[in-house]
């Protein structure tokens, strides 16, 4: 890369900071990674690091549920086939398959675990989402399953005595040495740095959809895991496919809150702002395409209405069943004056998935030694070009346990011999005048809204590289204080590498649509775009 990147954020040296030993470290407190923490073998030490409390991550917000094959009239074969469908050609048959076939296993640990699913009778209450053709979406709290899964998976966590949670705690970089993760710097306030030293160590740190200016992610997202792989050496690809959620609903002055497409599984309707349902104009399938097509519409739309949203209208359904559907939904809106029952939801697309991600086997493992990741950070082969809806928390489960069983297996297997290695930053800090990072930050999330969004052309693309070059240029290179500056480096790092797969992939596929090469192009591009960085470790 002509931009250099810098292989650690601050400067450090073993013998000035406090050491920390473990057998298996997790960095991320989510779905992912806390699964992860419960299939490490209980005689193993464990210990999971969390930018912030653990209740803060993307599975904790997501609202639509998991998808499972649980109804006797639903097949695995249709779950794979309407995955591999989304995902544009580039998801990974056997990765799909086995995730596919997992699924109602990991949905019976959770209610044996004390998860407590939608039912309808003695039923679990199944709905339907964009892509699936099958009522398959596994929900709990109307539209709050990921509050409690988590819920049920924090709580056992907390009960194992095998695992500490560090919350509050910046990761700042992996460890290497001689070509192998050795663990990770750390950093939180209290403490200031930590060499974290580990025999395996685990990423599951999540997405980056904080690099847009609309996004439904909280604001702990902002790619950091891909960052540090990326620095440490470790291959990423697919980083031109970020996830657009069709429906997030856009008021001024409010928060980019999602609206789960579990409503258009239930029927509702986007109209625009003459009141006309514009969906089958687009695709026959209407409200439950998949998500690219549908943000895609979205977009399309607003341009021929010159509005800056569409809306969401679910004032023909049934009013008691939509409130209890979407009490949570309802009650946001409530916040803003709008009853769901009867009046239209303002609502546009907002970032919300990264599909690419650091590079992993079937079983988790990085191309780096002794790294492993599971879930959003990473790219695994099942989402492709563009997730199916509520495939996310599926792979989290599914990726969490065979992540945790494989890092288990490989630090079982290596001596109790820990020893501080010869790792050392020593380049002093340089602060330089002091930056606006609050206005480099917006400037970049709407930089990549406006250039790197839903549609993406050469010279917009063209133009948000010459930006990201001239930031990266004199922010990169300084070394900040504070998770503050870290952030921002991390999403200047890799926003940057979404541009660049952006430019090189001269097609649409999925979640990409190039409007200057508007065709799929299976004969140069049904492949995938790799980055690593250049210096050698």
């Amino acid at each position: 890369m002509p931009t250099s990147v810098p292989r650690y954020l601050v400067p450090f040296h073993p013998k000035r900071v406090p050491h920390f030993f473990t057998d298996v470290l997790i960095i991320g407190g989510g779905l992912a990674g806390l699964r992860a923490a419960l299939a490490i073998d209980p005689g193993l030490s464990v210990v999971v690091i969390t930018k912030d409390e653990v209740e803060q991550s993307n599975s904790n917000y997501a609202q639509g549920g998991i998808a499972a094959v649980w109804s006797p009239n639903d097949r695995f074969e249709s779950h794979v086939e309407n995955t591999l469908v989304a995902g544009g050609a580039l998801c990974d048959r056997q990765v799909v398959e086995h995730v596919v076939r997992e699924a109602p296993h990991r949905i019976q640990e959770l209610i044996d675990w004390g998860t407590q699913f939608d039912h309808i009778g003695d039923h679990l209450a199944l709905g339907r989402e964009g892509g699936h053709d099958c009522d398959r979406i596994v929900h709990a709290m109307g539209d709050a399953t990921g509050r409690e899964v988590m819920r049920v998976t924090i709580r056992r966590v907390k009960q194992a005595a095998n695992v500490d949670i560090w919350e509050h705690t910046f990761s700042l970089d992996l460890l290497t040495s001689n070509g192998v993760c050795r663990g990770a710097l750390v950093w939180n306030a209290r403490h200031g740095k930590t060499m974290v030293w580990a025999k395996q160590t685990i990423l599951a740190t999540g997405g980056a959809g904080q690099i847009y200016r609309e996004t439904t992610n909280p604001e702990v997202a902002t790619g950091d895991g891909m960052a540090v792989a990326y620095r440490a050496g470790a291959e990423l690809r697919d980083m031109e496919f970020m996830q657009f959620h069709p429906t997030v609903l856009y008021i001024a002055g409010g928060s980019r809150h999602l609206i789960s497409e579990a409503t258009r599984g239930e029927g509702a309707w986007l109209i625009d702002r003459h009141g006309r349902r514009f969906m089958p104009d687009y695709d026959p399938r209407a409200e439950l395409a998949p998500r690219d097509v549908v943000s895609l519409a979205i977009v399309s739309q607003m341009e021929k209405t010159k509005h800056p949203n569409v809306y969401l209208d679910l004032t023909h359904l049934d009013p008691d069943r939509v409130r209890a559907r979407f009490p949570g939904i309802g009650a946001v809106c409530h916040e803003f004056g709008l009853d769901i029952t009867r009046d239209r939801i303002p609502v546009r697309p907002g970032a919300h998935y990264m599909m690419g991600g650091v590079t992993v086997d079937a079983e988790g493992r990085t191309t780096l030694p002794g790294l492993w990741a599971a879930g959003e950070v990473t790219s695994s082969g099942l989402h492709g070009a563009n997730r199916l809806a509520s495939n996310s928390l599926l792979e989290a489960l599914v990726y969490g346990v065979q992540v945790g069983k494989a890092a288990s297996r490989a630090a079982a297997g290596q001596h109790d011999d820990f020893r501080v290695e010869t790792v050392e930053n020593p380049r002093a800090d340089d602060l330089g005048e002091p930056l606006n990072l609050t206005d480099i930050r917006n400037a970049l999330k709407s930089l990549m809204w406006r250039n790197a969004g839903v549609r993406r052309d050469a010279d917009g693309l063209a133009q948000a590289i010459e930006s990201l070059n001239h930031w990266c240029r004199y922010v990169l290179p300084r070394q900040f204080t504070d998770p503050t500056g870290w952030e921002l480096q991390n999403m200047l790092c890799i926003a940057r590498l979404m541009i660049l797969a952006a430019q090189n992939r001269q097609e649409s596929r999925g979640a990409h649509v190039r409007t200057d090469f508007p065709q799929s192009d299976d004969a140069r591009w049904k492949r995938h775009l790799a980055f690593r960085r250049e210096e050698s470790v």
